[in-house]
C-alpha cells in the first residue's frame, strides 16, 4: 500500500522505485538489481525514455534513475513494469544530493545528464546542476574511465558547461562518438529543429 505524506506518498509507487533506507549514507548497491552488472545512471531521467531503452538494449547493465518530481517517477516506473526490465530502479532524489551523498565512490561507469533545466534568467544560473561541485561529485562517484555525458538545447548552458569541465582537472573532454537513444525532450527538440549540444567527459 502506498503511504501519503503531506507532500504525496512516502513509500515505493512501484517495484521499481528504490527508497534508501538512509539519506545520509551511501547507498548499498548490491539490494538493488537482481543481476551483478556495470552501473550507469540517468539524472533527472524525466519520463523515462531514454532509461528504459537503454536497459531494454542492454541487459547485462544495470540502470539507476533519478528524479524529483512525482509524475514523472510514475511513468518511469509504468514504461518500466511495461518492458519489464529487471535492470532498472528508480529514486525519487534530487539528482545533484544522490550524486553527492549516495552514489558510493567509484561505483559508476557512466552518469547522464541530459537536457538539464537551464535556468535561463542570470539571477537562476546558481540553480544550474552543472556547477565546479557538482563535477568534483561525479568525479567521486566514477570509477577510473568512468563518463559523464551530458546534452542540452541551450547554447547560454552548453558554454557554462564548458568552461565548468575545463576548470575541472578531473575529468577530461573527449568526442561524442556514441548513438543512443533519444530522450522525450531530445525527440520534441528534434521535430523544432534546435541545435543540439553535446559534452563527453572521462575520468582519468
Amino acid at each position: 500500500m502506498e503511504l501519503i505524506g503531506p507532500t504525496g506518498p512516502i513509500g515505493p509507487i512501484s517495484p521499481v522505485e528504490y527508497v534508501p533506507g538512509d539519506y545520509f549514507a551511501a547507498m548499498e548497491l548490491g539490494k538493488l538489481f537482481e543481476k551483478e552488472g556495470s552501473l550507469e545512471v540517468d539524472l533527472g531521467c524525466g519520463d523515462g525514455s531514454f532509461l528504459v531503452a537503454m536497459a531494454r538494449l542492454h541487459p547485462e547493465r544495470n540502470f539507476l534513475g533519478t528524479e524529483r518530481l512525482l509524475a514523472r517517477a510514475r511513468n518511469t516506473c509504468r514504461k518500466a513494469e511495461r518492458a519489464g526490465v529487471t535492470n532498472l530502479r528508480l529514486m525519487r532524489v534530487e539528482s545533484g544530493y544522490a550524486v553527492k551523498h549516495l552514489l558510493p565512490a567509484e561505483s559508476v561507469v557512466r552518469l547522464y545528464v541530459l537536457f538539464p533545466d537551464p535556468w535561463p534568467k542570470r539571477r537562476h544560473w546558481g540553480r544550474r546542476l552543472i556547477q565546479p561541485e557538482f563535477l568534483e561529485a561525479a568525479a567521486t562517484a566514477l570509477g577510473v574511465g568512468g563518463e559523464l555525458w551530458l546534452k542540452t538545447d541551450d547554447a547560454d548552458y552548453f558554454r557554462h558547461m564548458e568552461k565548468v569541465a575545463a576548470g575541472c582537472g578531473a575529468l577530461s573532454r573527449e568526442e561524442w562518438k556514441e548513438e543512443m537513444p533519444q530522450t522525450d525532450f531530445e525527440r520534441h527538440y528534434a521535430k523544432e529543429g534546435r541545435r543540439i549540444y553535446s559534452m563527453r567527459l572521462i575520468k582519468r
